[in-house]
């Protein structure tokens, strides 16, 4: 196996890009289900064993021993799981409510009414942002990406998104407080006299 992974290592660094598909034909099935095994998910092991082979192709030139294929590839999949993993957990936590002191604080930590009011002045206040900001904030919390990543996309530096990043936190804390206000004034004319 390893001669035919060293035929076809040598082949795509030569050139021939069809080359790869033998060692795709080769790993993908092996591959799959070590990292179903480690994740516990035949969905995600997929997604991920297709981010390792596309990843693996454009290093290629880095692999050191042909022969050592199958063991360089499992360390990108696992590089990649644990990237994804930590990505999808970021997702899967909601976005931070900025309260008016610039402090962070869960948002949709309790199920009652306030928690609900801030998780709609939230959405509604990253919905108004301009476009240049709302895309860096989706892009960071939604999609679970890193800066590095962000500025791969959006083909711009990593400073531009940082730079974008903070821009949107300031819109988000001064719409957040005007939002802030708004409700507590709403609240007040509510409340019985």
């Amino acid at each position: 196996m390893s001669q035919d992974d060293e035929d076809d290592v040598g082949r795509c660094l030569g050139g021939e890009r069809d080359a790869f598909r033998g060692l795709v034909g080769r790993h993908e099935g092996p591959l799959i289900r070590y990292l179903t095994g480690q994740s516990g998910r035949g969905d995600l092991a997929v997604e991920v064993a297709q981010e390792a082979f596309v990843r693996a192709y454009f290093a290629l030139s880095k692999l050191q021993s042909p022969a050592l294929f199958r063991p360089w590839l499992l360390g990108i999949a696992e590089r990649v799981l644990k990237e994804t993993l930590r990505a999808k957990r970021r997702s899967a936590v909601a976005l931070s409510v900025v309260t008016a002191s610039g402090r962070a604080s869960p948002a949709f930590d309790s199920p009652d009414d306030e928690g609900s009011e801030r998780e709609g002045a939230l959405n509604a206040a990253v919905a108004e942002l301009p476009e240049l900001y709302r895309e860096v904030v989706l892009l960071r919390f939604h999609a679970g990406l890193s800066c590095v990543q962000i500025a791969d996309k959006l083909n711009v530096s990593t400073g531009t998104v940082t730079s974008r990043l903070s821009r949107a936190y300031a819109l988000l804390r001064q719409a957040l407080r005007d939002s802030h206000l708004r409700l507590g004034l709403e609240h007040d004319a509510e409340a019985p006299r």
